[in-house]
């Protein structure tokens, strides 16, 4: 199935994780992709894996001019702009609200909000309004949900991009343009691997015992993987999708049963 054939989308935060995988999974289904990061080198691994349908950039998704500039490569090689996929994000520093720092919580929520607003912003003026064609995909987290411990920046952000979804959504619904957000619970990565290692070491613990008590609240005691993320965002960006806006779809494992 190539749902994606002649279609080009723009995916940030394609370095490493969900990214990477988002990336080759839409290539295989005929996409042509930009794909951007802050760590220009790892991006370019994963578009010379792909190919001739893959461009790597370097952006930093807070910064106007580099979120112009990757949206420039899209449309000076293919024309258009079809998906815009907010996929960066950054966890920030753990810190009780107590110790919350101004630059801890503003540097977060630039990335994991803002951002989407601006890649969001470029290519409905670049390209989708115009054509009246378009999807958006933001990626929030179970802690956009109910908060979580230490990480008052990180689910103030992700809690703020699921009504950004909405608003976006409400505003360019008439000109046949869906945007939507995918919720993310725990994923089977080396980031989750890190946090639990620096838990467990805080803690006094094994890095077991943390694991069995993320996984413990889920029905289906289990991680996510990346790819069981990625299918869900490929759905929403696809026009399998295309009366599905403005909504926040979790991939958690029943974590969040809204």
């Amino acid at each position: 199935m190539k749902r994606f054939k002649d279609k080009v989308a723009i995916i940030t935060g394609a370095s490493t994780g969900l990214g990477p995988v988002m990336a080759r999974m839409m290539a295989a289904e005929g996409a042509k992709l930009v794909l951007a990061a802050r760590r220009l080198e790892l991006v370019e691994d994963v578009a010379a894996d792909i190919g001739d349908d893959a461009v790597a950039i370097r952006a930093d998704v807070t910064d106007e001019g580099d979120v112009e500039t990757m949206v420039d490569a899209a449309m000076s090689r293919w024309g258009q702009v079809d998906v815009m996929m907010n996929n960066a994000a950054v966890p920030g520093t753990d810190k009780y609200i107590w110790e919350q720092t101004v630059d801890n919580f503003l540097d977060t929520y630039k990335v994991d909000c803002m951002a989407a607003m601006l890649c969001s912003r470029e290519v409905l003026n670049r390209s989708m309004l115009e054509r009246r064609a378009g999807s958006i995909v933001n990626f929030s987290s179970s802690a956009g949900w109910d908060g979580m411990v230490r990480k008052s920046h990180y689910s103030a952000a992700k809690g703020a991009l699921r009504i950004l979804t909405k608003t976006i959504a409400r505003e360019v619904g008439e000109y046949g343009i869906r945007c939507n957000c995918v919720v993310p619970g725990a994923i089977g990565t080396d980031l989750m691997l890190n946090y639990m290692k620096r838990v467990a070491d805080e803690q006094g613990r094994t890095v077991e015992e943390i694991e069995a008590g993320i996984v413990a609240p889920l029905p289906l005691k289990t991680f996510s993987t990346p790819e069981d993320v990625a299918r869900m965002a490929l759905f929403l960006a696809s026009d399998e999708a295309r009366t599905i806006t403005g909504q926040s779809i979790n991939v958690d494992a029943g974590l969040v049963m809204s």
